[in-house]
């Protein structure tokens, strides 16, 4: 990814640092002598160390220790996942997972409380769908939180009724969630270091150098969340290099503990302050300047009045730091870059996480040198056939315009959102050139937005540097950047079929010139 010296033989590092690049011959006698140690490759292929740019790599390690819905097909099969899950809870337990997705089921159907009631075994049940923003919930656990139809429900949440009864159906949007979330009981230092130890050794053995990542939700806070990944990335040298993002519950945690964006080192570093502007559209709340097309009476949800984020943004705006907003529906990123027009940027870029329903307006919007989109390419995959049921084909035809994106100049890093979509790095490479599932043998979904792999590369190499303001330091192969490269049985930018990457494994991970992954 070096324009310069687009293909070389041999690296060198030494001291963290790439050092020379060349031919065979010319590296190994300019460095070979006094015990240098060679790495013969046998024709496998390098590039620049790979980076997911928004991600939950703690959630991932959670997840592994838990429930794992994501591969549920049918409405049955989530009622026996939890049936037989429920069997061994032990009394006080929660059934805790994440990843259904009823989207997938041949009939679309969420299960009924009562359902969920009966497999359940009077255990307490929280499953967050895959996208992070609806849940399912028994009654054993709205009982534990005291649940009464006069309850004081946080803005932009939403407990859904039966039409009928007009009792909860066991689905609950977006922050209504917290009434039960804080419930649950807290899991300890240790179950929280492993769970993240697990996290981060699979981002390693998937080839990802670096992540920039979102857990102080799911680790107990800013301080503890940064305790923990720092020791186990700078002591015990565990995973990838990490930029934590901070939810912006923790802004006046970070303002007492004196920690700020760039505080760290090149291994670990605090990152952006994280908001949430709405909601996804698989369950009809990312906020759409126009209806649902399935769903004529809805617009989505904003998660904050546009008075109320003007003054959350400003916040963070008086301790100098950038902000990392969510934003799906095309009406909340209108509402964001109202607000963020008005503000001086920082030194660090902004950053627009998702950025799924455009127009072009408003990618010209999104261009500035101060701005940084962060893509998910692995959700046109997952999204496709039934977002165009959402809304309409005119409107799908602008969903996830990579692309356009690229063409008109706009920042733009990858990333997978895990544990929404796979970590495999891959896997969201594949979907950017194919615009399709594995599998599948079509053209693909809006063709036109499909990427080369070379752009698709880009995305999660020097697109990932730029997002931490790292692009000197990272992202492309070149003489005084970090060592960090990602070891490919198959040689990327050689393959006749772009489904070869469903292949390809990662060989080694390489960082700072250290091996931490070997297959």
């Amino acid at each position: 990814m070096n324009p310069k010296e687009p293909v070389v033989q041999s690296i060198y590092t030494e001291n963290e640092r790439i050092v020379d690049m060349g031919t065979n011959e010319g590296i190994q006698l300019q460095w070979g002598r006094g015990g240098a140690k060679i790495i013969d490759l046998e024709g496998r292929a390098v590039v620049p160390g790979l980076i997911d740019s928004h991600l939950h790599i703690s959630s991932v390690g959670i997840n592994s220790q838990e429930l794992d819905l994501t591969n549920v097909k049918t409405t049955d099969e989530l009622l026996d996942s939890i049936e037989q899950w429920a069997v061994n809870m032990k009394p006080g337990e929660w059934i805790l997972g994440r990843g259904w997705d009823e989207n997938v089921f041949p009939n679309r159907r969420i299960p009924s409380i009562e359902e969920l009631d009966k497999v359940s075994l009077n255990t307490p049940l929280f499953l967050p769908r895959i996208c992070g923003h609806a849940f399912l919930v028994n009654s054993t656990a709205l009982k534990i939180c005291g649940y009464h139809p006069n309850m004081n429900i946080p803005y932009g949440g939403t407990i859904v009724l039966d039409p009928i009864t007009k009792k909860p159906n066991g689905l609950l949007l977006e922050t209504a969630s917290t009434i039960i979330s804080k419930h649950i009981p807290e899991k300890s230092y240790e179950q929280l270091k492993s769970a993240l130890q697990a996290g981060l050794k699979q981002a390693t053995s998937l080839g990802l150098t670096s992540i920039h990542t979102n857990d102080p939700n799911y680790l107990g806070g800013a301080r503890q969340t940064y305790r923990l990944f720092d020791e186990l990335i700078n002591h015990d040298g565990v995973g990838p290099r990490s930029n934590l993002l901070i939810d912006y519950d923790y802004l006046e945690e970070m303002k007492n503990a004196e920690m700020s964006t760039g505080y760290g080192n090149d291994s670990l570093r605090i990152g952006a302050i994280k908001l949430f502007a709405d909601g996804a559209l698989g369950g009809r709340t990312a906020h759409l300047s126009e209806p649902y097309q399935d769903d004529p009476n809805n617009v989505g949800n904003a998660m904050y009045d546009k008075e109320v984020l003007f003054q959350l943004i400003r916040n963070i705006r008086l301790q100098d730091m950038p902000v990392a907003i969510h934003t799906i529906g095309d009406q909340a990123l209108i509402d964001v870059l109202d607000i963020l027009d008005q503000f001086k940027p920082t030194k660090y870029r902004d950053r627009l996480i998702h950025v799924s329903i455009l127009s072009e307006h408003l990618i010209h919007r999104l261009k500035s040198p101060h701005r940084i989109v962060d893509l998910q390419p692995k959700f046109v995959s997952s999204d496709y056939p039934w977002i165009e049921d959402r809304l309409g084909k005119q409107r799908a035809g602008f969903a996830y315009p990579f692309k356009s994106l690229l063409d008109k100049g706009v920042i733009s890093a990858g990333s997978s959102d895990a544990p929404i979509e796979s970590l495999n790095p891959l896997l969201g490479i594949h979907a950017a050139v194919t615009r399709r599932k594995a599998g599948e043998t079509h053209a693909g979904y809006n063709v036109q937005e499909k990427l080369s792999m070379y752009e698709a590369f880009h995305l999660y190499t020097v697109g990932g540097a730029y997002a931490t303001n790292e692009e000197n330091l990272k992202g492309t192969l070149e003489r005084g950047k970090l060592g960090d490269m990602t070891v490919l049985s198959h040689d990327p930018f050689r393959m006749e079929d772009p489904d070869e990457l469903l292949l390809t494994d990662t060989e080694m991970t390489v960082i700072g010139g250290e091996i931490r992954f070997q297959r």
